[in-house]
């Protein structure tokens, strides 16, 4: 097998990413301007995808020539560390006990660091097909950035015959995850003088009614699906926050409650809204109307990021399992950009190193056990696809 990058050279370029504080409220430019500088020291040119307002952009940047070839993809956003109790500086990678500490460790620039240290191997050979890497922004906020970067494969950019997303699997290779539908449903009543509230339509005491209808169809979801690919192995529905009324004297005119979906491929679950606005129409919205003429209840989309199954022949599930040595794949409940890529004719699979339970929360690690293990997939990778 081919010797893999070094493991001191994976964690000196974690370390760098790790301090490019690129949470999604924020802009990642001066980490694309890192990788981008490290990729023309290589003599690799890289093609910039930027945001609508110029403040952030996606990479890409091929190795090697011809049809097809494999995508190395990873998200440079991270979530935030507001109101988190972190024993160390987020933004400063620090080892302790074989592990890493630092915000996006895990969740993803660990994987990004690992395929670039990756470079001089992969230039060390000639090709059989290229290696195309991907970098994108604004995943944790619905998948945002990668999606006009997409748009572009088979038009100015190339279309990669399978993608490898480097999500934190502990190398485990995954071929399916749920969707998430996150919906804003917004209740307007009419205000009125809390000693009279005949007077008024409470918008909170309709969206409490609504929350229960939530609740209530979340555990006839549950109870109409089950597929053991996934943990839980139902489709399921959650009502996340919830915020309305002016004062205490005041009945509430406005509320608005945010809830999502996390459904199984092809659930029927993605019906739920409909199911809603028709429980709204039926049951609260004649009384509400009584008082209040113009009284509404509106749902809509906030965002949404398809469900993944790679299906049962996929060339890129075939190619995971073979450089990891699996002899099975999983499916999980949490999204990926796979959805995307393979929607958009990318055969895709999830598999990268770190452990999802540690992605989001204080004290984000991922251990160098995991990046030695990407190191060794990617060396894999590389002496498969040597001509």
């Amino acid at each position: 097998m081919a010797e893999p990058a070094n493991i001191k050279d994976a964690t000196g370029l974690l370390a760098t990413l790790v301090g490019f504080d690129t949470t999604s409220a924020k802009s990642n430019l001066e980490l694309i301007a890192f990788v981008r500088d490290y990729l023309d020291g290589h003599d690799i040119a890289s093609t910039l995808v930027p945001s609508g307002d110029g403040k952030k952009a996606c990479l890409f940047a091929t190795i090697g020539e011809g049809e097809g070839g494999i995508g190395l993809s990873g998200h440079s956003d991270c979530v935030p560390v507001t109101g988190q109790d972190w024993t160390s500086d987020p933004f400063t990678l620090t080892e302790r006990d074989e592990k890493l500490y630092g915000r996006g460790t895990c969740d993803m620039k660990g994987f990004i660091a690992c395929v670039l240290s990756s470079i001089p191997l992969f230039k060390s050979a000639p090709l059989s097909e290229p290696i195309h890497i991907i970098v994108s922004y604004d995943e944790e906020v619905g998948c945002l950035g990668v999606r006009p970067m997409i748009a572009r494969f088979g038009v100015d950019l190339p279309r990669a015959r399978v993608v490898i997303v480097g999500e934190p699997t502990s190398m485990q290779v995954i071929d399916g995850h749920k969707c998430i539908d996150v919906y804003s449903t917004t209740v307007t009543g009419k205000e009125a003088h809390s000693s009279m509230p005949a007077l008024g339509a409470n918008a909170i005491s309709a969206a409490s009614k609504l929350v229960e209808e939530i609740d209530r169809l979340a555990a006839e979801v549950a109870a109409s699906e089950n597929d053991p690919h996934f943990d839980p192995p139902y489709s399921t529905v959650m009502v996340a926050m919830i915020d309305g009324g002016t004062a205490p004297n005041i009945v509430p005119r406005n509320c608005e409650v945010r809830w999502q979906l996390r459904g199984l491929p092809g659930t029927e679950a993605k019906d739920v809204p409909s199911r809603l606005s028709d429980f709204a129409n039926r049951s609260l919205l004649p009384e509400m109307r009584s008082a209040a003429p113009d009284a509404a209840i509106e749902t809509e989309t906030q965002t949404s990021v398809p469900a993944f199954s790679a299906g049962p022949k996929s060339d890129a599930v075939s190619l995971a399992m073979s450089l990891t040595g699996a002899n099975r794949a999983s499916g999980v409940s949490y999204a990926t950009e796979a959805g995307l890529f393979q929607d958009a004719g990318c055969p895709a699979v999830v598999c990268g190193p770190g452990d999802i339970a540690q992605a989001h929360a204080a004290d984000e690690f991922v251990s160098i056990a995991q990046l030695e293990a990407s190191l060794q997939f990617l060396a894999k990778l590389m002496e498969r696809l040597q001509t």
